[in-house]
């Protein structure tokens, strides 16, 4: 296990900052790190499989690479996965699941693609045992991964196990809440150290604020979860015991202050007991109140929001209309919304810097202001732009700037 092939799915957008995470926290056992299409490909030993589940804020999974090669048909992904030593890696004790992605590839049926590739482990566990594992669709002890481009299969282990968006605190969410590893990105992407206030005015269930917060207090996003790993042959229990009581010793008193408030006081409610089962309940401070009203926590510093658009205006404090023109009745209170709040911060936010995720490409211009940056990223299904800007006191515009980002710059 010195020496695996991994590769870290990621959203769009993140792949450069997930890179640089990445060397950071596998060091100088990262080997052949380099971005690949939606996420970054290394080599490194099971102790960096373990650090990299637990100390990733970007990552979605972390898999271990078991097979690469061509094919043409079906049975081809059968012989590619029965020649995989699974043994080595579950026992027919363990429940599994195949779960197949594909891009450009000629085969007519992904879920026969999949079938096949099941087969072909079960097969494997029953000639070497006489027995084979269950297969378990809802909750798989082992989640495989198998992926067809358009000549090659490469077959995955799946050491998280859930995705890794899934701390473990989040028990109490909205509607389209934003996930983790995105909030986590955009904090990267904005630049944020940790070292001045950070102000979330539209925090809904707390996700960027309580991902603030843990990093102001040196917290591993990974502390409160189970791993996939942790039902693999070649865990050690004492080394993963090891890794996270140092993680636990890292923790310290939060470096910035962070805040939130949110129109709903259900929704504050909601990130209150968020932070607290993810440790930052003294480190993140929360308030109920109106975006548009609500005057600035601190002395300068960054704000970051993923405001509500589409159906997230409702949400967002602003009574949706019928049926009948709904989209364009929905633009246009957008369009008011956003140009309210910009009024407010012009007046009120002299000094701060304000990141604004949203997949509305002409958000400056519904804000009446110039972005200095605008960086592609991925929410979901959605292409969003982070946009940045420096609010000037008695300037409806901030100054001009440069173009759009490279993605993932």
């Amino acid at each position: 296990m010195s020496s695996l092939q991994l590769f870290l799915p990621c959203a769009g957008g993140v792949e450069t900052y997930l890179a640089e995470e990445v060397a950071r926290i596998a060091g100088p056992s990262a080997r052949e790190l380099r971005t690949a299409r939606g996420g970054v490909q290394l080599a490194a030993g099971w102790p960096e499989v373990m650090k990299l589940n637990l100390h990733s804020r970007l990552a979605q999974r972390v898999l271990v690479q078991l097979a690469h090669r061509p094919y043409r048909a079906e049975p081809d992904l059968y012989e590619a996965a029965s020649a995989v030593a699974w043994e080595d890696w579950f026992t027919p004790r363990e429940s599994f699941k195949i779960e197949l992605t594909a891009h450009q590839s000629p085969l007519k049926s992904l879920n026969f693609a999949a079938l096949r590739i099941k087969d072909a482990v079960a097969d494997r566990f029953r000639a070497r045992g006489g027995v084979r594992p269950d297969v378990d669709t809802q909750r798989p002890a082992v989640r495989l991964f198998a992926h067809l481009s358009a000549e090659a299969v490469t077959l995955y282990i799946d050491s998280s196990g859930e995705p890794l968006f899934k701390r473990g605190w989040r028990e109490d969410k909205g509607e389209a809440p934003l996930k983790e590893t995105l909030a986590a990105a955009i904090l990267v992407a904005s630049g944020w150290d940790a070292t001045v206030p950070l102000y979330d005015p539209c925090c809904g269930s707390g996700t960027i604020a309580i991902e603030a917060a843990q990093l102001a207090c040196n917290i591993a996003p990974g502390l409160l979860r189970r791993f996939g790993f942790e039902r693999l042959r070649p865990h050690l229990a004492a080394d993963w015991a090891a890794l996270k009581a140092q993680a636990q010793a890292a923790r310290r008193a939060p470096t910035a202050p962070v805040f939130g408030s949110d129109v709903a006081f259900r929704m504050v409610d909601f990130a209150q007991r968020n932070a607290q089962r993810a440790g930052v309940g003294d480190a993140v401070q929360l308030r109920g109140g109106d975006a548009l009203q609500r005057m600035p926590p601190s002395e300068p510093g960054v704000m970051l929001l993923n405001p509500p658009y589409g159906e997230r205006i409702e949400a967002g404090g602003i009574a949706g209309p019928g049926r009948g023109g709904r989209e364009r009745a929905q633009m246009e209170q957008a369009g008011d919304f956003f140009a309210q709040l910009a009024t407010h911060w012009k007046r009120n936010y002299a000094g701060w810097t304000a990141w604004v995720l949203s997949p509305d490409a002409k958000l400056p211009g519904r804000m009446r202001l110039k972005e200095t940056r605008r960086v592609p990223m991925w929410n979901g299904p959605l292409e969003c732009r982070l946009f940045r800007f420096d609010m000037v006191a008695g300037s409806a515009r901030a100054p001009r700037a440069g173009g759009e980002d490279a993605a993932g710059s």
